[in-house]
């Protein structure tokens, strides 16, 4: 259970952490988007007052002729101008002429002018003239103000001359940024409740995520778990055989040498036993730790093959089955790979089809190459393998049947250990099988284009032959 529980933890952090990263990284996302469309619509406000303020400004600067007096013509172009200057109550608007000004090239209902002379002393407004508006006059070229109210207002400055080039003052064009910043809150609004649910998805996609990315860990974990208790329990019979005959020798008052020599034997065949399985999980270990460090040379798999051949005569003969070759090359097929490696895995599955052929059957070993591949089949007419078990008999100690292996002396590392070393030689391999009438194993194996530079089938055969003794003797036991 309390791996169950690490699991969970570990998933909900998996999860949260997603979450906070995707949730950071949208969030920087849509605070990009902001300022981008408030930069967009800053810059086409600036250029609408200023298109504004231009054609304004050109319009009167023609007609003034005293500086800090505004002319008749100011009349006309804005009729609701505020002659005053001081922003009072008691200041009557004059309406001489009751048609659209000027401002209305854009919307009166927006827009505000303010005139000032040299000295910064407001002289007119006309427009839509808000009120509690800052009259200190400030010549810096765009400003943002605030009225009484709070709303908010963009404003630009320019400077006025009269007709003989004397400086006359200023004329300020402002803007009301009320549907300015309703649209802005309203996509403020958006990104937030845009936010949220993208939120909620992510929080709902992160967990289905974590769960993914931890099933293959869990499933390690699981095999590893599966793996220690198998190794365990394989390791344990042996020696609790060895432990129950030393105990049942020692309980006799008396031994004589024939007895001896059986419990003896006994212990010598559960002591192989036991050397096999460790070589096997050393053998595992060091091709899982080493698969990119293996030293490698050029292998005749023509030598391999006769080589195998021969050496397991006396075996198919005390078997009961005929072993025989079919090399179906004229020349040499020479791989790239770690000779010692070979030998164990053509040896795994030539044992393998020898222990599970009846008397009388046949093992085949075929060497073909394709193209670029070398291929090497082990047929056999044994009793074959049920089609829902082909895809789990490459798994550590998984037996087909429990029985049958143990009765063999199998520990259920044989085709492990062969799927690895075709692994590590970038190799692939498959099987086919049919229950009652046999299996065969296909190894196909990158070949390798450079002239022969044989090792020798006398030192392979001599490197060979302390495993091949011992798979021997357990096969025998």
């Amino acid at each position: 259970m309390n791996h169950n529980k690490l699991f969970r933890l570990t998933r909900i952090r998996l999860a949260l952490y997603y979450a906070i990263v995707m949730g950071l990284i949208l969030s920087l996302c849509a605070f990009g988007f902001y300022r981008a469309v408030f930069h967009a619509h800053v810059v086409a406000l600036d250029s609408e007052i200023e298109s504004v303020a231009g054609t304004l400004h050109d319009s009167i600067e023609l007609k003034l002729q005293s500086p800090g007096r505004l002319e008749p013509l100011a009349h006309q172009l804005f009729p609701n101008i505020d002659n005053c200057g001081t922003g009072a109550t008691n200041c009557i608007q004059q309406q001489l002429h009751p048609k659209r000004h000027l401002l209305g090239i854009v919307t009166k209902t927006s827009y505000y002018i303010r005139f000032f002379d040299t000295s910064g002393k407001l002289i007119a407004n006309a427009g839509y003239y808000p009120k509690g508006l800052p009259n200190v006059f400030n010549q810096k070229t765009w400003q943002f103000l605030k009225d009484s109210k709070g709303k908010d207002y963009h404003q630009i400055t320019l400077a006025l001359h009269t007709q003989n080039y004397q400086d006359w003052g200023y004329m300020q064009v402002g803007r009301s940024l009320e549907e300015f910043n309703h649209y802005l809150d309203s996509v403020k609004l958006i990104l937030v409740l845009g936010l949220l649910v993208a939120m909620g998805m992510i929080a709902g996609a992160s967990w289905w995520l974590s769960g993914l990315a931890m099933q293959p860990i869990y499933q390690s974990y699981r095999q590893i778990q599966q793996f220690t208790a198998d190794a365990a329990h394989e390791l344990r019979t042996p020696i609790a055989a060895t432990g129950a005959t030393v105990e049942s020798a020692l309980l006799m008052p008396q031994i004589d040498e024939e007895e001896t020599r059986d419990i003896l034997q006994t212990i010598q065949r559960q002591n192989q036993r036991l050397t096999a399985l460790i070589v096997d999980l050393l053998m595992l270990a060091r091709i899982d730790r080493q698969t990119q460090k293996l030293q490698r040379e050029i292998c005749c798999l023509n030598d391999i093959v006769s080589d195998l051949v021969e050496e397991f005569e006396a075996m198919t003969t005390a078997a009961g089955v005929k072993l025989k070759s079919l090399i179906r090359v004229h020349q040499p097929l020479n791989i790239m790979g770690n000779s010692d490696q070979l030998y164990r895995l053509f040896s795994n599955l030539i044992v393998n089809a020898i222990q599970y052929t009846l008397r009388g059957g046949e093992v085949t070993v075929l060497l073909d190459r394709s193209e670029h591949n070398a291929i090497i089949k082990v047929q056999d007419t044994g009793i074959g393998i049920p089609k829902h078990e082909l895809k789990r008999i490459f798994d550590r100690f998984y037996r087909v049947s429990s029985d049958r292996s143990r009765s063999t002396g199998g520990s259920g590392l044989g085709l492990a250990i062969v799927q690895a070393i075709v692994q590590a030689h970038q190799g692939k391999i498959n099987v086919q099988s049919e229950l009652g009438k046999g299996s065969t194993f296909t190894v196909e194996l990158p070949l390798d284009v450079a002239p022969l530079r044989s090792v020798g089938a006398a030192r392979r055969r001599h490197r060979s032959i302390s495993l091949l003794k011992l798979m021997y003797r357990n096969l025998r036991s």
